[in-house]
This record gives structure tokens, sequence and C-alpha cells, in this order.
């Protein structure tokens, strides 16, 4: 069985301190080959800035295959259409389409006047330039505004169709919750990949507490390994094993590729690739 590909998430740096600890963690990954790299969008567009600034470094410097995370969030068409352009022109060729969260105490996304109105849209505008391969959301468990599976699936066979070429997953922690819905979105008539993400536990309180933000199934499992690894001091090393179990039995069910949240703490998502015997293959460029 060939090892699957991989790629990775990175945030982008707001000060000086987690501008070290991203090359850190692009120094640590890069040499595993990743098909590519993304960089996120903050809620309501707050690092538009900064993921422009770490993209145009991260490509310039790393000599990796660099995404963009662009949102609809709190802009024109005009606007977000031009920061596209503006990834183009610095060599960007990936760009992973979000309608975006809205902004922290706001009661919802709400399209700005003059802006796209959903993620089709801006999947569609960007699919028109003909510039860019597009990636989208994908939702295993029922996104929390929508509260139906099937509503998901249907939602992002629009995406596709409007012109996305993948998708990549919200977390999950059991592999058959991904192949279910891998199923499903196939039943549906959904040809493009469909890439699961995988989160790495670094923190399980703060992890639990994320997937009830993303209506993100926690198995009553986890809660009890978690406090006797917790006794034991043996956190780190059962979160490789649960991770690098995920991964194996998506791989033995038929998944080849693989899509880590790193949170830009690249020492777990390091060793669960090595685990599955991902090794490195290139070593990174320096920077001039």
């Amino acid at each position: 069985m060939s090892n699957p590909k991989i790629s990775f998430e990175f945030f982008p740096p707001q000060n000086l301190e987690a501008s070290f600890r991203l090359w850190d963690t692009v120094q640590v990954l890069a040499p595993l080959d990743p098909r590519f790299v993304s960089v996120t969008y903050g809620a309501g567009g707050t690092t538009r800035e900064l993921t422009r600034d770490a993209v145009a470094t991260l490509t310039k410097s790393s000599g990796l295959n660099v995404a963009a995370h662009l949102t609809c969030v709190d802009a024109t068409r005009e606007e977000t259409l031009a920061i596209a352009d503006s990834y183009a022109d610095a060599g960007v060729t990936e760009i992973v389409a979000l309608r975006g969260d809205p902004p922290k105490g706001s009661a919802g996304f709400t399209p700005h006047k003059d802006g796209f109105a959903d993620s089709c849209e801006l999947v569609r505008a960007l699919a028109d330039t003909g510039k860019f391969t597009i990636r989208v959301g994908a939702y295993p468990e029922a996104h929390p505004e929508s509260g139906s599976t099937a509503a998901d699936i249907d939602w992002l066979k629009r995406k596709i169709d409007a012109g996305a070429d993948e998708a990549i997953t919200q977390f999950f922690f059991e592999a058959e919750t991904f192949l279910r819905f891998r199923d499903a979105c196939d039943a549906a008539g959904i040809t493009a990949p469909i890439i699961p993400g995988i989160l790495p536990i670094e923190n399980w309180k703060g992890t639990r507490n994320f997937a009830r933000r993303c209506g993100t199934d926690v198995p009553s499992w986890l809660d009890d390994a978690y406090a006797k690894a917790t006794r034991d001091g043996r956190e780190d090393l059962l979160s490789t094993a649960i991770c690098t179990e995920l991964c194996s039995d998506l791989i033995e069910g038929g998944v080849d590729s693989l899509h880590f949240y790193t949170l830009n703490r690249p020492e777990l998502t390091r060793d669960v690739c090595h685990a599955l015997g991902i090794t490195p293959k290139i070593q990174l460029e320096n920077v001039a």
C-alpha cells in the first residue's frame, strides 16, 4: 500500500514570535514533501493582510506549493477578486475558497451589500478567471448552521458544480464518520476528490471545546482515554497513537490524501507522518 499524499494548514503570524514559529513549522514539515500547504483567514477576514503577506513570503522563500484561503466576509466583489489577482501575480495558483466565519460577536453571516452572497458565488467567479485550482470546505458532520448532513452534501455539490476542483473536510474523530460521508457524496454524484481534514490533538480540553463549537461529535471514549493519559503524563503518546490510528483506518478505507491542521505546532503532525511511513524527501531552500 503506497503512502498517502499529504498537505498542511498553517495560520498567519500576528507578531514577531509567531513569525518565527511559522517558519520553524515550515522547516519541520516541508521535508515531508507536501502536495500543498494552505494559509488561513481569521474570523471576519481579520487576518486578510497577514494572510496575503504570509502566502507571498512562503511562495517566494519555501519552494512549497502554497494555497491561499479566501473568504466572502466584509469585502466587495471587486476587493475579493483584487486579492485573488494579487495572489496570481505572486505566482499563487491555488485557493481555498470559503464563505468565512462572521466577525466575533456578530449574530451570523451577513453578505456585504456589494460582495459575494455565499461560497458558491465566490467559487464561480474564481473559476471564471481560469487562474486557480480551487478547493472548498466540506462537513462530514452537519454544519452548525445547516443541521443536516444531506443539506451539506447538496451544498457541496453546488460548489463543485460551480467550479471547485477538490474539497477538504472539517476535522472529525472517527474514520467511519468520513467514510460514510464520502460514500454519501459519491451516491449524490459528487466525483471531485474529498480530502479528510486531520486535527492532531495538541490539547484535549481545547480541542474538545473547539469540536463542540464546530458541531463535531466527541466520542465518550476520548474523554476516558485522555483522563487516564493525563494522570499518567502520557498525553503526547496518546495523541500520536490516536491520530496515527485514525489516518491508518482512513488509508485502509481507500483514502489517498490527508490534510493536517497543524496549528503552527509541527511536532505531533511530523510524528504521525513518520508513523505512517512518510519520511523526509526534500530539503527546504534557504531564505535569500
